[in-house]
């Protein structure tokens, strides 16, 4: 924020000095710079940033932009929290450029435009070289504007060229404020050889712990005044935002025991034939599902699932009965089998054998061949030759197939070592075809196609089958539901009326309670339920207090949900941040304890007193400060580096518990004639950065006040 204060304080200089004109190029009434801020808007705001509002309506229009180049990709909830990331961004760079009085000219706009390949890339604005052309990028611009004044569709991409255009002119403004911040971020060659010392110059160390884990959390007493003088002594780690806790009771729609059983009776009822009529009517045979000829027929008038006449492979049955399923007799059925949601009959149809053929093959491909790699340069004739060799290679006895097309294939299935997978009869060339289901497993041979000389290796063959499938779902019926009505109801109003605690309720009749913690204003999932923003706004609503219920239509079911906490925005109470602050205090007061157990003791008796070993560690470094058996310790070992060789620490209060250092040894990394190197990264990593860390201070420096969850 230094850096900001000072742009601030040097506004005119900088500008003159990087040469910046307060003037916009105008090709039709655009490149303008007006309003980029969201100042002037009118109407309910979403948000308001720094006493800018980003007013509902415009607000609204961009999700409509988003939502149609998203559409179902997105939810709206995962909308509106990517357009807001995208205005208040907008917002808060807009204030700050438009502070500054930052502008570009147009020479900076459209190298702008021809660095983005949307425009770099369009044919309609390159030159005969292939070269974006800033000229005929501005005819274009002015067609367009002159078609839209009689042409309806041109006029609707022109009004989109219009955000388009500001949009731009913004990035560009945006381009030139952080490049003005990137200019002043650099790192000198004395860093440079600090960053290369830190990362080269080794320690071994002897070293004795004694970890927090000796003394138990038990023995550790902390009183709430302790937490929070943590808490305001560490502030800035403790701020939250709106939240709150819930549980849920989910009741589920889903098809009860009962409800099975009755799909599963109603479809094997449709097996056996069946005699309809009496004698004054006649009588008349109803085939089932065993013995009917016109088998689609009956599918189509009891089935959930039509027949399909395609023969498949075993892989493509379910998996659990695959195996019975492809051992029936033609013309005989397997079930009632439960598949998934779905009660099922599978009759056998037909059968092929060897149907199903999976090969292999190395390819030798030629120039001039279809689809040939444009790497391949060999004639025929010396594709030929080599094919022969590949085959020679692969009838040998020790040959490993896979290997050979790994290494020596030009076909895309070398990195699968040649494997084709299972293919049936029609989906390769013809003389493939043939090859493959003319000879047997194991079979090596080589064929000439198209696509060059294939040696091929029969892997494998399988048959296929023809099944017809009677399939119903299993459903929740009308008693079911209502069923579930009634208990959800029922749980509410009990609830509600407090006939016993929202927990005790759902004890009693065994119900699940799913505890939902810390949710956010625009959160949207919740586990288990999938998007429920319902939920998320009443929890939120002003209007709803800690304790209050309500039953909400779910997907599949109901969820009878129960405010159970609320957190407001701002510094953590003791409550909330005790589960993150006592480890801390407790850490604290036992490496208070084992220091002043310990005060004055020698290397050994620091070890034998407390029952540790001394251990060692060799060649660590600052860049890298893990402690083999130990972790992560940087104040260890940065206190290692700084001692003399031979020296001995004090105790230092480490991660994992109380160290004693000893240094055995020192290597210092040797001299370089020039550090650049390591500068230039520094340097690089810092202008990397300063995008996101500059924005990140903006914003958290920004008074904003977000209303989306009254609209959304």
């Amino acid at each position: 924020m230094a850096i900001l204060e000072n742009i601030r304080k040097r506004t005119t200089v900088l500008i003159l000095i990087i040469g910046l004109a307060l003037f916009a190029f105008v090709i039709s009434g655009v490149f303008s710079s007006d309003n980029f801020s969201g100042a002037g808007n009118v109407g309910s705001a979403v948000a308001e940033v720094n006493g800018t509002e980003i007013s509902r309506e415009s607000f609204a229009r961009k999700m409509e932009q988003a939502s149609r180049a998203y559409g179902a990709n997105m939810s709206s909830t995962q909308l509106v929290n990517m357009v807001w990331n995208q205005e208040l961004q907008r917002t808060i760079l807009g204030q700050e450029v438009e502070g500054l009085g930052i502008d570009i000219q147009s020479d900076q706009i459209v190298n702008y435009i021809a660095q983005n390949p949307g425009f770099s890339q369009n044919p309609e604005y390159l030159d005969a070289n292939g070269v974006f052309s800033e000229a005929r990028f501005k005819e274009s611009i002015a067609r367009l504007r002159e078609d839209a004044k009689s042409d309806p569709n041109a006029n609707a991409q022109y009004q989109f060229w219009l955000q388009q255009e500001k949009a731009i002119i913004q990035s560009a403004r945006e381009q030139v404020y952080y490049n003005m911040i990137k200019a002043g971020v650099g790192a000198t060659l004395k860093e440079g050889e600090l960053d290369y010392h830190l990362a080269n110059d080794k320690v071994d160390i002897q070293y004795v712990r004694v970890p927090y884990s000796s003394i138990a959390d038990s023995s550790i007493t902390v009183d709430k005044p302790e937490i929070e003088a943590y808490i305001t002594k560490h502030a800035s780690e403790f701020e939250q935002e709106n939240a709150r806790d819930i549980q849920l009771v989910y009741f589920e729609d889903k098809p009860s025991l009962e409800d099975e059983n009755a799909v599963k009776a109603a479809i094997s009822a449709l097996l056996e034939d069946k005699v309809e009529g009496n004698e004054n009517i006649g009588i008349d045979t109803i085939q089932g599902f065993k013995n009917v000829a016109d088998v689609a027929a009956f599918l189509d008038t009891h089935s959930d699932e039509k027949y399909d006449t395609i023969y498949k492979q075993k892989n493509a049955l379910p998996s659990q009965f695959a195996d019975t399923l492809m051992a029936l007799p033609t013309g005989k059925t397997f079930g009632p089998y439960r598949d998934g949601d779905f009660f099922k009959v599978t009759r056998m149809m037909g059968r092929k054998a060897n149907g199903a053929v999976k090969a292999s093959h190395i390819l030798i491909a030629w120039e001039g061949a279809e689809r040939a790699n444009p790497s391949v340069t060999r004639t025929k004739e010396e594709a030929e030759v080599k094919a022969k060799e590949m085959l020679a290679e692969a009838k040998k006895a020790d040959a490993v197939f896979a290997t050979l097309a790994r290494d020596n294939s030009d076909g895309p299935s070398a990195p699968r070592g040649g494997d084709l997978g299972y293919f049936q009869e029609g989906m390769m060339t013809d003389v493939f075809n043939d090859f493959a289901f003319q000879n047997p497993v194991d079979h090596v041979g080589m064929v000439e196609t198209e696509f060059g000389y294939h040696i091929v290796h029969i892997d494998d063959k399988q048959d296929i089958v023809q099944v017809a499938t009677l399939s119903r779902e299993i459903e929740a019926s009308e008693e079911t539901n209502n069923k579930l009505f009634t208990d959800a109801t029922t749980f509410e109003m009990s609830a509600v009326e407090g006939k016993g605690s929202f927990l005790d309720l759902a004890k009693e009749s065994s119900y699940t309670v799913l505890p939902v913690n810390k949710l956010k204003e625009m959160d949207e999932n919740l586990p288990g339920l999938g998007s429920q923003r319902g939920i998320v706004s009443w929890a939120f609503n002003e209007e709803t207090s800690v304790g209050d219920i309500k039953k909400f239509n779910v997907n599949n079911g109901y969820a009878i949900a129960q405010v159970t906490r609320r957190y407001n925005k701002g510094t953590m109470s003791a409550e909330d941040a005790s589960t993150r602050v006592l480890p801390r205090i407790r850490k604290e007061k036992k490496a208070a304890q084992i220091i002043a157990a310990n005060k004055g003791k020698s290397f050994e008796d620091f070890a034998s007193s407390n029952n540790v070993s001394v251990a060692n560690a060799t060649a660590v470094t600052v860049k890298s400060p893990t402690i083999p058996g130990a972790g992560r310790e940087p104040l260890v070992i940065g206190t290692a580096h700084a001692l003399a060789d031979g020296a001995t620490s004090s105790l230092i209060e480490g991660e994992t518990g109380v160290f004693l250092v000893k240094v055995t040894k020192k290597e210092v990394a040797p001299a370089l004639d020039n550090y650049s190197t390591y500068a230039n990264t520094l340097q690089t990593s810092a202008a990397n950065g300063v995008n996101g860390r500059v924005f990140q201070a903006l914003k958290k420096a920004a008074d904003i006040e977000d209303k989306r969850v009254m609209f959304y």
